[in-house]
């Protein structure tokens, strides 16, 4: 099995920590460089908590330091939701600096495309900062790009605004370049994450599964997010099953467009299934996932981590 190319944008994060584990030990994903990003806490704590996660890991994917702040606006902040620190509840083992690269995330990011013999993959599971500035740096290799997964946005109410999905709504200018890049994208939006929730018999599931199992269930028992059942929504997961296991997923193609204008609904994704803007299709919007099916991925892709770390 031919394994793709993978450059991740993150902002660990809770959720981004349940996301990496998988994706660096997902058969079908070769992770090639992680960008940490300014996000749910500042950008220092992010890319320490990538550097202590690969040490936990034991994983050896190069990290790159990414953009600091939005574009144009002031950060906003999730650490409560996330703990100050942005991975509350488990003391994890020094950041590995070995694995910490010179330079700016776009510069890494196309040194990597530009040296890959087939087309990379991007995967984003925080603000857009990273991956705009990017696109505007380097437009000669969008073509170069397969596709980009996302998760972020919301097809109704948010939950930063009461339009605005948290990850866009950090950097709305920022997420409209990526929207209107002409690259390929597929979206887990806020309800999906609705849809996949992990319940509490699955998180004493995961919490069997060896070391690794141990530090997911601590961090996500400690994420202050709960659903309706007392479970668990584990978003940005949602984006690496798009890429592993996509067969999970009901994609609807829509237009999307972020609103960076108006006052009361700044940073809204406005997602038209309808094209009621007369514009063509540029997303496959994830809109229905079976929460059975992805709580039993989920755990799977756990247990195959803890075996392979």
């Amino acid at each position: 099995m031919t394994k793709k190319p993978l450059i991740i944008s993150t902002d660990p994060g809770i959720d981004d920590v349940v996301a990496l584990t998988i994706a660096l030990f997902s058969a079908k994903l070769d992770v090639k460089l992680i960008a940490a990003t300014w996000g749910n806490v500042p950008l220092a704590n992010t890319l320490v908590n990538t550097l202590k996660l690969e040490a936990f890991l034991k994983t050896k994917v190069p990290v790159v330091s990414g953009a600091t702040c939005p574009l144009l606006r002031q950060a906003i902040d999730a650490s409560d939701v996330h703990g100050k620190n942005g991975l509350a509840g488990y003391e994890f083992p020094a950041a590995d600096q070995s694995l910490l690269q010179p330079g700016l995330a776009a510069s890494a990011i196309h040194q990597v495309v530009e040296q890959s013999s087939e087309k990379v993959t991007l995967m984003q599971i925080g603000p857009a900062t990273d991956f705009a500035l990017y696109f505007r740096q380097f437009p000669e290799d969008l073509a170069k790009i397969e596709q980009l997964v996302i998760m972020g946005g919301a097809i109704g109410r948010g939950n930063w605004g009461p339009y605005s999905e948290y990850n866009v709504a950090g950097d709305p200018e920022a997420a409209q370049i990526v929207f209107s890049s002409g690259v390929k994208i597929l979206l887990a939006p806020l309800e999906l994450g609705h849809q996949a929730y992990i319940t509490q018999e699955t998180l004493q599931e995961i919490k069997q599964i060896g070391d690794v199992g141990d530090m997911l269930y601590n961090i996500m028992t400690n994420l202050h997010d709960e659903t309706e059942t007392d479970g668990r929504e584990i978003y940005d997961a949602l984006a690496a099953g798009m890429l592993i296991e996509p067969d999970m997923y009901t994609f609807k193609p829509a237009y999307v467009v972020i609103d960076t204008k108006s006052s009361n609904a700044y940073g809204a994704s406005m997602i038209d299934f309808d094209n009621f803007f007369g514009q063509q299709p540029n997303v496959q919007v994830g809109v229905k996932i079976n929460q059975t099916v992805f709580a039993s991925w989920l755990v799977n892709e756990i247990t195959k981590a803890e075996q392979l770390r």
